[in-house]
């Protein structure tokens, strides 16, 4: 979304101006053609075999932003009495993206909102990174495609492996990290289209550096917006090797749009489930919530249900105006329904499925260098993380910060 999560949670939830998801009036028949191949081209739809994706109903670990801030933690219980005792199993928050600092972490803000992770076993902490700063900034394309050349070439390397080392040594080392979100889209410096090349070697190195350090159990989402955006989605798509789950941001827009208009749309959630299940990988919703079509307890309806039918991970609503249900006063039918589908859910166990595979001890790094990746056994039992790819050492750039 266009708008600082932080910033708007210190600042009583400021009005969003737009999402950055597909602009214009719904989808044409002939405009929603295009389906998604294994390389990620478009191709007519039925022009190659289609993966099922269609799955019996089922409960999906869910959560809602509430805000970023520590002292938010405990509105994520508030919520879930007044879902008549859900079990709310997913804990969602963003770093700032103002300055370097702000993508290392901040120390008790991580802290709490690890422990809070840590009092269930079943629960999931999903956590927004910025790739870029000043990530809100109206940075110009030449320049963001500068800054994500430096990237690559692993200028920030530093920052990322201070926040990996802080997460799991505070007890968030298995957290979601949802790096560089709404990559298609216009609204962020982390964004891809002034140089997809060099954004997906970027994000390449960030996986391979968080990767590094020891303890680590990190899952990486890629979310972009939902629909074509200023660049196709799969452009930016960095690689198997270093994506675990393959999100989606789907708010209700454009005005006039239907939900059947979000599933059949280039590069929409169709699209976006089927290019998932060619790959072996789950889905998910980190952000989704009402906007240009106001209060629409038909959407509400579609997408819970599209989640519960789907492979998805987990799944969390933005709770603030205009989108969401609890905390915002102005969707009455909406909340209503929200409430009705959600309420009492008692969550998901925690998963008995065998251990991921181990990882070979990491070569010693020389001072000045970055720390490259682990050797790593091949890929184990669905649902475990990718492993790392192969990190060139570089000089650490001292102007990083």
């Amino acid at each position: 979304m266009r708008i600082g999560r932080l910033a708007l949670a210190a600042s009583a939830l400021l009005l969003l101006t737009t999402a950055g998801v597909s602009t214009g009036g719904p989808q044409t028949a002939a405009d929603r053609l295009p389906a998604i191949s294994s390389d990620g081209a478009a191709e007519p739809r039925g022009a190659a075999p289609r993966p099922p994706v269609q799955q019996a109903a089922h409960e999906v670990p869910f959560g809602a932003f509430v805000g970023s801030w520590d002292s938010y933690i405990p509105q994520i219980a508030k919520l879930a009495t007044w879902l008549h005792g859900a079990n709310l199993q997913v804990g969602h928050t963003y770093l700032a993206g103002n300055g370097w600092n702000d993508i290392e972490g901040d120390t008790k803000v991580l802290a709490l909102w690890s422990q809070w992770r840590q009092a269930d076993p079943t629960r999931t902490l999903v956590l927004n990174v910025p790739m870029l700063v000043p990530n809100e900034a109206e940075v110009p394309d030449r320049q963001v495609a500068q800054l994500l050349g430096q990237g690559a070439r692993g200028a920030y390397d530093q920052h990322f492996l201070k926040l990996a080392r802080k997460l799991v040594a505070l007890g968030g080392g298995d957290s979601v990290i949802v790096l560089g979100w709404e990559m298609n889209g216009i609204t962020y410096t982390s964004r891809c289209k002034p140089d997809p090349a060099a954004w997906k070697a970027y994000w390449r190195r960030i996986i391979g550096v968080m990767r590094s350090v020891p303890g680590q159990k990190f899952r990486f989402d890629f979310t972009p917006n939902r629909g074509l955006d200023a660049i196709a989605w799969t452009k930016c798509y960095p690689g198997d090797d270093v994506v675990d789950i393959i999100g989606t941001d789907s708010y209700d827009q454009p005005a006039g749009a239907t939900f059947d208009d979000y599933v059949r749309e280039p590069y929409g959630l169709q699209d976006q489930v089927e290019f998932a299940a060619k790959r072996g990988k789950p889905v998910s919703y980190p952000e989704w919530g009402l906007f240009h079509n106001g209060d629409n307890p038909e959407f509400v309806r579609r997408m819970v249900d599209w989640v519960r039918t789907h492979d998805t991970v987990y799944q969390t609503v933005t709770d603030y105006c205009p989108h969401g249900f609890w905390e915002c006063n102005s969707n009455p039918r909406s909340s209503s329904v929200f409430k009705n589908l959600m309420a009492g859910s008692k969550g998901v166990p925690a998963p008995t499925a065998p251990p991921c595979p181990g990882r070979a001890p990491s070569p010693s790094s020389s001072p000045g260098t970055v720390l490259g990746a682990r050797p790593v056994r091949p890929a184990g039992p669905k649902g475990c993380p990718a492993p790392a790819p192969a990190v060139p050492s570089a000089p650490v750039s001292p102007g990083g910060g």
